[in-house]
């Protein structure tokens, strides 16, 4: 089974269902803590009685700096919803972990930014160097990934459209909150990821809402593919993807065709004042609630909840 644990400012903590036990170790950082994984697990069984996990402040499982890699239209349901046909290639972009905040921070709103998304995503956290030219096959995912995070992939869509781009629509602080649990896996869990179901809310709204089973590149090939030409350590960061459902979806073909012939300061203000009517980005007072599990809770990620500010607000 696997391992639940907790970040905190004051350290590391393993959850036993409402309680949390801390952790024996000195280590700051995630790859530290992989490290030291006979600490996790003389906590998991040390039979104290415990904190309670609602007193604690959770902060992202996963510390930077790190690399932060995701993969770009990796669900069948989000390829439909973005207008692809036909086999669609592998692709990876960075994010940078600025990014990376807690799963209770608030995500905030760049000044510039009117069509701000969502993308509930699973984190794959690496436990042990990716060299370039590592081939992974299935059996080998537990020597490299030591445990899962919920993440979400927020996105400026208009400097994302606009620009073709993803490093800057993609990394702005806060955009990438992580957590609350890093699932530390034993090699029989492994067997488990294509139950894993991915759901994401607005306000209560379920708006996404997909198992692995929908995934296009799984995380042996996508690991293989992303060693090509990326190494990765311990502790790093990798997004497998958003299944469909987001606010962004493709325009229908003749839009789509049209757009093209028209200059391309006259099709983004047509595009995004269509864009405009679209109720579901994201807004100041929203909340968004993530959460990934199997239905049989062997893996259970915890829930993600994150509300929505604009600058000039307090985030918290």
């Amino acid at each position: 089974m696997s391992t639940n644990v907790l970040r905190t400012a004051e350290g590391w903590w393993v959850v036993l269902g409402d309680r949390a036990v801390p952790v024996d170790t000195k280590a700051d950082t995630t790859a530290g803590l992989i490290a030291d994984r006979d600490a996790v697990r003389e906590a998991a069984v040390s039979g104290d009685a415990g904190t309670p996990v609602a007193g604690l402040v959770a902060l992202s499982p996963v510390t930077a700096p790190c690399r932060v890699v995701a993969q770009m239209v990796n669900y069948r349901s989000h390829a439909r919803d973005s207008g692809f046909t036909g086999d669609i290639p592998p692709a990876f972009f960075r994010k940078a972990s600025g990014s990376v905040s807690g799963p209770g921070d608030a995500v905030v709103r760049p000044e510039h930014v009117q069509f701000l998304d969502y993308e509930v995503e699973l984190g794959l956290v690496m436990g042990a160097p990716l060299p370039v030219g590592t081939v992974v096959e299935e059996r080998d995912l537990p020597s490299y990934v030591a445990g899962l995070v919920i993440t979400n992939d927020v996105s400026a869509r208009d400097v994302q459209m606009t620009k073709t781009q993803f490093y800057e629509s993609k990394s702005y602080p806060t955009f990438t909150p992580t957590g609350p649990h890093l699932a530390l896996l034993e090699p029989e869990d492994f067997a488990h990821l294509l139950d894993l179901r991915l759901k994401l809310s607005v306000n209560g709204d379920l708006r996404q809402d997909r198992t692995l089973a929908d995934m296009i590149v799984r995380p042996a090939q996508a690991l293989t593919l992303l060693a090509r030409f990326q190494c990765l350590d311990a502790g790093d960061l990798l997004l497998t993807g958003t299944p469909g459902g987001t606010a962004l979806k493709a325009p229908p073909k003749p839009v789509e065709k049209i757009g093209v012939l028209l200059p391309p300061a006259v099709k983004w203000k047509a595009f995004f004042k269509s864009q405009a009517k679209n109720p579901h980005y994201l807004h100041a007072g929203d909340v968004i609630t993530a959460t990934i599990a199997t239905p049989d809770g062997r893996i259970d990620l915890g829930e993600q909840r994150t509300p929505v500010a604009d600058p000039r607000q307090d985030p918290k």
